[in-house]
């Protein structure tokens, strides 16, 4: 499919014919192709072989590349029955492919970094065998424009999974360039490829998820010099003090101690002063499962918002209540200083294991939630959407040290004023929420805490 320097073109359909031979299977020859492909790319010796490690699978199933019959969605593409590889090949050659490579649209490579995510998702379970949930793309949108992403960032993730945020955050960067320089300009053009090579670093432990994350960002166009295969923190300082990251997005594996908190306090430490990190990750964190390294962070950083995410966020995959905590670098927590507490579970979107639903206008949710960070009670948003600003925006300070709560009132709830009298939509919310969570564990096999 992709082309190789050197070459006409790339792999196309009528060159999987259906052979049985272990050196001329459609599997083999994909994963040749593959091979071939990542030779061409600015890569280590030791990342293309990881990458290719998980790659293997497409050519590991002999069953697989029998012919057999087609499939409704390719019967008026192939004359004959074909393999699945084949017919699976086919269509992603015929439907995305091509049209994309025909056109002059240039957002092309979004459009197959997603093809690609999915397909190697699925291939590798989506992450859920292996501990690790991905963050949902306008989850990790919101994020990167919470912190101001622009051309000037130098983004860093340290528990890179999908690259979901770097990614996100490079589609910002280039709206940006573009925005200054113009589109498609010569200089806009060297800017983006300058910044896809030196701005975006990422750190992944778990092999098949750094090699979904590299894949991820060559197929945006060469994105994948800063990703790095090994454990966070046992990487080397000088790597950021070379790479001066101001921009820190987190979504951290919820198994690791202190549900992941030791992630963002790692990552303040490492970048400049003033610098911004997010991290979304489980309310226990912030209300006493991480009191070690929140107490930490709040003598060097200062926490700037706690955002209260959807129940079902992470639905089916996880039935985790989770809040986004934002923080400045190297700057302790001023007690005197409110944060911002935003309510933000109702999104518009209701999750099913059919899928995604939208209920109530999440695109514009998720727009207006930007507008209700920068501006607060005085946000001009649409009052049908979120009523009086009043119920889900406070301001309020957090315990300092050597009172009850201390770096344990990170969460919304714990600064909510219960002064008005509940009604029966909160009440239903509220069952809703507890419903929810305790699914969430039945699915994950774990026993709801008595």
């Amino acid at each position: 499919m992709q082309e190789i320097k050197g070459k006409k073109g790339g792999l196309k359909p009528s060159d999987l014919k259906g052979e049985i031979t272990d050196t001329s299977r459609d599997g083999v020859l994909v994963f040749n192709q593959i091979g071939e492909f990542l030779k061409t790319k600015n890569l280590s010796e030791e990342k293309r072989d990881l990458m290719l490690a998980s790659f293997k699978e497409i050519s590991k199933d002999p069953q697989r590349d029998k012919e057999t019959s087609l499939d409704k969605a390719i019967s008026m593409l192939l004359e004959k029955d074909s393999s699945i590889t084949k017919q699976i090949f086919t269509f992603l050659y015929e439907f995305v492919h091509k049209p994309i490579n025909e056109s002059d649209n240039t957002g092309h490579l979004d459009i197959m970094g997603e093809l690609y995510s999915e397909f190697l998702k699925y291939a590798l379970g989506d992450g859920k065998e292996l501990g690790i949930v991905l963050t949902p793309p306008y989850v990790t949108k919101m994020m990167s424009e919470l912190l101001g992403v622009n051309a000037k960032s130098f983004v860093m993730d340290l528990a890179a999974g999908s690259a979901g945020f770097l990614i996100s955050s490079m589609v910002l960067m280039i709206e940006d360039i573009e925005k200054t320089y113009g589109k498609n300009t010569t200089i806009a053009n060297e800017k983006i490829k300058a910044m896809k090579t030196t701005q975006l670093l990422g750190v992944e432990l778990n092999a098949e998820m750094f090699s979904l994350a590299t894949t991820n960002m060559i197929l945006r166009g060469d994105g994948s010099s800063l990703i790095i295969k090994g454990n966070t923190f046992e990487t080397s300082k000088k790597i950021y003090e070379d790479f001066k990251p101001n921009i820190l997005l987190l979504n951290p594996p919820f198994s690791y101690e202190e549900n992941g908190m030791p992630f963002i306090k790692f990552g303040l430490e490492h970048m400049q002063k003033g610098a911004l990190g997010a991290i979304i990750i489980q309310d226990s964190a912030g209300s006493g499962q991480a009191l070690k390294s929140n107490v930490e962070i709040l003598k060097k950083h200062s926490l700037l918002a706690s955002i209260k995410m959807p129940t079902d966020l992470f639905m089916p995959q996880a039935g985790v209540q989770t809040s986004v905590y934002i923080f400045k670098a190297h700057e302790p927590h001023d007690y005197e200083k409110p944060v911002k507490f935003i309510d933000f579970r109702n999104d518009g979107f209701k999750r099913t294991k059919r899928g995604l639903n939208e209920t109530s206008n999440p695109t514009k949710r998720y727009e207006e939630i930007i507008k209700i960070y920068k501006a607060g009670l005085n946000a001009k948003v649409s009052k049908e959407l979120w009523g009086a600003l009043e119920t889900i925006y406070i301001e309020d300070f957090i315990a300092k040290p050597r009172e009850n709560k201390h770096a344990k009132d990170f969460n919304f709830e714990a600064h909510q004023k219960n002064d008005t009298k509940p009604e029966l939509k909160d009440f239903k919310r509220t069952i809703a929420d507890y419903l929810s969570y305790e699914v969430g564990l039945i699915l994950k096999n774990q026993t709801p805490p008595k």
